[in-house]
């Protein structure tokens, strides 16, 4: 009975140890953006955030994006994790969806009615931000961004 659960714990010990290599493996095909995403003014609904690689649809078509990520919302912070990104000029936008509906919301003039932020913390004059104002190069290892989220 000792060499079975001897042997059970070697085949658990040897499987999370190809788990864990296979995550490097698959941090070794891409590199990964961390967004903290602060200031969020409550911890209902979700963040979600877009990764752009060009001006064209940013930020206001987040569905043409190169990537989307949803994440829940604690102590008024959320985390969107971006992982296999090659290097690159990108910016990320970011909407606190509070109802959940998956969209930013507006109201009849065309402002958000929703938190909305961008890397470098980009803010738009009149209207979104520019891409050139919230873009950033990333290398290809791992990037840690912090985002702001404001209320209009």
């Amino acid at each position: 009975m000792r060499c079975q659960v001897t042997s059970i714990i070697r085949i658990k010990e040897a499987a999370t140890i190809l788990a864990f290599a296979s995550l490097a493996a698959a941090d070794d095909e891409g590199g990964r953006i961390h967004a903290d995403i602060v200031s969020l003014r409550s911890d209902g609904g979700n963040a979600l955030c877009a990764l752009f690689s060009s001006a064209d649809a940013f930020p206001t078509k987040p569905d043409q994006a190169i990537r989307l990520v949803q994440s829940p919302i604690l102590n008024h912070r959320a985390a969107c994790d971006f992982v296999d990104i090659a290097p690159g000029t990108y910016a990320i936008s970011v909407t606190h969806d509070a109802n959940g509906n998956g969209k930013l919301d507006r109201n009849l003039l065309g402002m958000p009615t929703e938190g909305v932020g961008a890397s470098n913390d980009a803010r738009g004059v009149v209207g979104p931000p520019k891409f050139d104002a919230a873009k950033f190069t990333f290398d290809g290892g791992s990037l840690t961004l912090t985002i702001t989220v404001r209320y209009l």
